[in-house]
């Protein structure tokens, strides 16, 4: 199991999906591209640009009741990967009592970028899916002028969204 950091979400070009990446804390320092959806993509954003809503979101609200519970999240671990599905797990602690809850890696993550809990992952998952970044530090996804294109995008969907545009 390796220790991630979370890179950031960008947003795959032509196909304008959001991909979460991690990148291996350890050398090599593979990066692991895992799409998700774009409500999930958000919530991460906002939580690494410590962006806070008028009312909280759903990993705001899960990461309140945890603190209201006394429940620790001690940390996030991206456990398998099986016909193209990621899985994860949620390592909680309450009471001294370990718990661990299955999750999908984006709700996993978004708790994770709340918490400050580390984020692990399974060494066959990144050695099936991570790959090394090229020299300059780019995770080979697009190049320097298409990713400020990309995350310029990115911002302005960010800013164009409402939390109530989340709301049953």
């Amino acid at each position: 199991m390796q220790e991630m950091e979370l890179v950031g979400v960008r947003v795959e070009m032509p196909a304008n999906v959001p991909v979460l990446l991690l990148r291996e804390l350890a050398e090599p320092s593979r990066v692991v591209p895992i799409f998700i959806g774009a409500p999930e993509a958000t919530a991460i954003a906002l939580a690494l640009d410590e962006i806070h809503t008028p009312r909280p979101m759903t990993h705001d609200l899960i990461r309140e009741i945890f603190d209201e519970l006394g429940v620790d999240v001690e940390k996030v671990v991206v456990t398998d990967l099986s016909d193209k599905t990621f899985f994860a797990e949620l390592h909680l602690m309450s009471d001294g009592v370990r718990h661990a809850v299955s999750s999908r890696p984006s709700d996993a993550i978004a708790i994770a970028a709340r918490t400050g809990a580390p984020i692990f992952m399974a060494e066959p998952v990144i050695d099936e899916v991570g790959y090394s970044e090229d020299r300059d530090g780019d995770a080979g996804i697009v190049d320097e002028e298409e990713a400020e294109e990309v995350v310029e995008q990115f911002r302005e969907f960010i800013d164009s969204i409402n939390p109530e545009d989340f709301e049953a």
